[in-house]
């Protein structure tokens, strides 16, 4: 069985940052392969007479700024799906019912069309909640709507971070100190927040950056540090942060080997890790990006290893 043609589900592709975007390595080297791109918006997918089909076009892509891709059609052709052999799921969070709902669609297709990661796995592991199932890993931390227990909670560890359950791009994060007497970014005159928000023991180590660490399988392929600005609690490249090389500590390889089992099973094949200092903070399941970095830190082309290890345990292709 060989790969022909793969789909990618992921945000117009006229706004990418080809200085960050993992979602443009990957179809570059699809390209190479020989394989046909077709390219839609999450917004484009129909389900119709048990059919789940998008509107979308087959695109060719080019390492040219601002004249990255053409598209071969000239008009959005609606395409079957299951006529695919794989599809990635690369739309950026929020991970709201716009989001879920694509997942639930994509469910539907048959095993022959790989859909990566598994869109059921995606559902059941939001990116902040995922990792309490291994919280011997994690800072001490609470979710929750309640203000009180919040206010409670930095009581406790005297110095804590809140952030959105659901955030992404590192919005909404706020560092409260026992000193200040507040909780910052949260109106205290409430009850409860409209959204449940997670509440973590600050980490002194994020003025020294994060470690995201790319496991593609469960294996682990690469790592970057990202190193915040400006004193910022936010590392994330969008936020500003930094890349530097890094190299994995014997804390990160513990985690990694924790995880490994777990992202197999679920067929969450490529993966992001964020680490500050000794404590897992995020697992990324969703789009997880720093490819590109860890490729021209490390002289790498992780964007190979992705496939060939795709071809090899889905289509039983060995690398020639």
């Amino acid at each position: 069985m060989t790969i022909k043609k793969i789909g990618i589900q992921m945000d117009p592709i006229e706004n990418i940052d080809l200085n960050f975007d993992t979602s443009f390595l990957l179809i570059m080297e699809a390209q190479k392969r020989g394989y046909d791109v077709f390219y839609y918006n999450p917004i484009d997918l129909e389900y119709d007479k048990n059919i789940l089909q998008a509107w979308g076009f087959f695109i060719n892509v080019f390492d040219q700024k601002d004249s990255h891709f053409k598209y071969i059609s000239k008009k959005k052709e609606l395409l079957n799906l299951s006529e695919l052999d794989v599809i990635l799921i690369r739309q950026d969070p929020p991970f709201d019912m716009n989001y879920i709902t694509s997942t639930y669609l994509l469910e539907q297709l048959p095993p022959s069309t790989v859909v990566l990661n598994n869109p059921i796995s995606i559902r059941n592991s939001a990116e902040k909640i995922y990792p309490i199932q291994f919280q011997k890993y994690m800072p001490p931390t609470i979710i929750t709507q309640n203000i009180e227990t919040i206010k409670k909670f930095l009581i406790e560890n005297k110095d804590i971070v809140t952030k959105p359950l659901y955030g992404n791009g590192g919005e909404g994060i706020h560092r409260s100190r026992i000193e200040d007497l507040t909780l910052q970014g949260i109106d205290e005159n409430k009850n409860s927040l409209d959204e449940p928000i997670i509440a973590q023991k600050y980490i002194p180590e994020i003025v020294e950056g994060d470690r995201r660490i790319i496991l593609i399988d469960g294996e682990y392929v690469g790592s970057v540090a990202r190193i915040p600005q400006d004193n910022n609690l936010k590392a994330n490249f969008h936020a500003g942060g930094k890349p530097h090389k890094t190299d994995l500590i014997n804390r990160d390889k513990e985690i990694c080997d924790a995880l490994r089992y777990d992202l197999k099973k679920k067929n969450l094949f490529l993966v992001g890790i964020d680490i500050i200092g000794n404590y897992l903070t995020e697992i990324n399941v969703t789009s997880p990006t720093g490819l590109k970095q860890i490729n021209e830190l490390n002289d790498l082309k992780l964007e190979r290893i992705y496939w060939d290890k795709l071809e090899k345990k889905f289509f039983n292709l060995k690398k020639s």
